[in-house]
């Protein structure tokens, strides 16, 4: 079902890879501007499609599968390009690593509850969690963009931390809630 809040989810997974074009040359300010703007815009639709679908009541299923895995690939693909071009790295590498296992676990721990028909819900810490996540990420591009403003760069990174940690706690809370549903 092709619905205004779906096609707004799709396009955010078909502009990672235009995302990651513009990251790709971390000394081109132009270019992380760019990719802040269309990160930014990818961020706008995220919360749009959600609204959207509420207030037009036309939540689809399809939307459900979509809205997160459109959420991951944008992450997972910034993230990568972020340590590939070396703007987040040496032990900041942990907390990179952190979001993305976090994330896969967790989409494989939805994968098994769903087959066994247990929804797990997104907790208020989580969306939390996705928030600072969202504003890290963003933060790191930016300071691409603004090479001279350093302390852009480190609040991305304090963020990336603190995204880190609530990625921990929120992981911890999901895999709980999961393994009471699996067979010991």
């Amino acid at each position: 079902m092709l619905t205004l809040p779906n096609i707004l989810t799709l396009s955010r997974i078909v502009t990672v890879p235009l995302l990651a074009a513009f990251l790709w040359w971390p000394e081109w300010r132009a270019g992380y501007a760019v990719a802040f703007a269309i990160y930014c815009l990818m961020g706008i639709t995220d919360y749009f499609d959600g609204y959207l679908a509420r207030a037009q009541g036309t939540v689809s299923k399809l939307g459900i599968f979509l809205d997160p895995i459109a959420d991951k690939i944008m992450v997972a693909a910034v993230i990568l390009m972020l340590v590939g071009k070396g703007v987040i790295a040496d032990l900041h590498l942990i907390a990179a690593l952190v979001i993305l296992v976090r994330e896969i676990a967790v989409s494989g721990l939805r994968e098994f509850l769903g087959g066994i028909q247990v929804s797990v819900p997104v907790s208020r810490l989580a969306k939390w969690k996705t928030a600072l996540q969202l504003a890290a990420l963003g933060a790191l591009i930016l300071a691409g963009a603004l090479p001279d403003w350093r302390w852009i760069w480190l609040l991305g990174l304090s963020a990336l931390w603190g995204a880190a940690v609530l990625t921990a706690i929120t992981g911890w809370d999901y895999l709980r809630v999961g393994l009471k549903h699996m067979d010991t």
